[in-house]
């Protein structure tokens, strides 16, 4: 299964809209991605599977499919910031 690190660039992390947006681009891929961080893995698609790994701005997250664009795709996502977005 493909899997990249990403870097949270979003001044306020993955909350609120940030991890909306994150989650539809998840959704969006068809297949199951999951999102890692502080040793917790969580279903990408799920607002609140994001929202409780409490991702902060700088925080390292785990992006895993088994479509590398979808990888790709979410980490691209990740690091930019979606605070205003």
């Amino acid at each position: 299964m493909p899997t990249r690190t990403a870097v949270v660039a979003s001044r306020i992390g993955l909350h609120a809209r940030p991890a909306s947006l994150v989650s539809l681009a998840a959704a969006g891929t068809g297949v199951p991605v999951l999102l890692e961080a502080h040793g917790r893995s969580v279903n990408a698609a799920s607002i609140l599977g994001i929202l409780s790994l409490d991702v902060s701005h700088g925080d390292e997250v785990v992006v895993s499919a088994d479509d590398p664009a979808a990888v790709d795709a979410l980490i691209a996502l990740l690091e930019r910031d979606l605070t205003e977005d």
